[in-house]
């Protein structure tokens, strides 16, 4: 399959790239999609982000030039770290030892192979979905703005959304609620060519946006979604993990550009119904 030969075109040129500086830009090409949906889609289908992916090979690789007998500033320096002290650091995090004995003959180290993608079709789960094509809407919430690394601000959105929830945010924009499509969103949107990442939480609204809140329109396009419902994050996390590891790669469409959306439609988190809506193209 196409995707699956575009994203190990990007593991080859990441692999090809250790000693050197890799392009999330160009690995994102290879892999035939933007920066953002790059990251995401690695993590979800590899299940580890991608920065620490790179870092790991990166490890590896040191570890086994260590042992050829290479001396520690020159694989620091060759695996991108900009002093020794960086190095013994991630070093040690990793395989449990200083990198001086690593050299040794008889240290027991950790090896992280090349990932390769491969698809097994598995079919024991089903999946609804829908396909819709909507016209612009406009929304109003409160911004998080992410950064360059993806994997980083991932983890930044949770923290997030328990700070709005804790400090009212969250009970305002349910009472804001009333026009369609109705929930409570939650939008990453990415600039690409401005390394601009957001992510929103808001609500579906035509109106002045509060003050200390900010205005979004969602682009017009078509969307895949998928409704569930189960206690939160687990659920929303394993869906996601599912569309792109099986619906995505067996699907007639590709990744389109307008932003990934979640849309929470009732308050229990023990038990939410939500959905997820993936931009999409036709392919070709």
């Amino acid at each position: 399959m196409q995707w699956l030969q575009n994203l190990n075109d990007a593991l080859t040129y990441i692999e090809n790239n250790l000693d050197g500086e890799i392009s999330y830009e160009k690995a994102a090409r290879l892999g035939g999609c933007s920066t953002y949906h790059f990251q995401r889609m690695f993590a979800y289908v590899s299940g580890v982000p991608l920065s620490e992916y790179i870092r790991r090979r990166r490890l590896t690789k040191a570890a086994f030039d260590l042992q050829r007998g290479d001396k520690v500033l020159e694989v620091a320096l060759r695996y991108g770290y900009e002093s020794p002290t960086s190095f013994n650091r991630a070093f040690c995090n990793l395989h449990g030892m200083v990198p001086s004995l690593a050299r040794k003959q008889g240290s027991a180290l950790k090896a992280y192979p090349r990932m390769t993608f491969s698809m097994t079709i598995k079919g024991d789960q089903e999946m609804d979905y829908r396909i819709e094509k909507k016209e612009a809407f406009r929304t109003i919430g409160v911004k998080l703005s992410l950064e360059k690394d993806s994997d980083s601000s991932f983890e930044k959105i949770p923290h997030f959304w328990a700070q709005k929830q804790q400090d009212g945010t969250i009970a305002k924009l349910c009472s804001m609620m009333g026009e369609k499509p109705e929930g409570l969103f939650g939008i990453c949107s990415s600039q690409e060519k401005l390394w601009q990442w957001n992510y929103y939480i808001a609500v579906t609204s035509s109106g002045t946006a509060p003050q200390g809140f900010e205005s979004y329109t969602v682009p017009a396009a078509t969307w895949a979604v998928f409704p569930s419902r189960g206690p939160m994050p687990q659920a929303i996390q394993n869906l996601q993990k599912q569309i792109m590891s099986e619906w995505l790669p067996t699907s007639n469409y590709e990744l389109g550009t307008a932003p990934d959306i979640e849309v929470y439609l009732s308050e229990d988190p023990s038990d939410q119904s939500f959905e997820v809506w993936l931009p999409i193209e036709a392919k070709g």
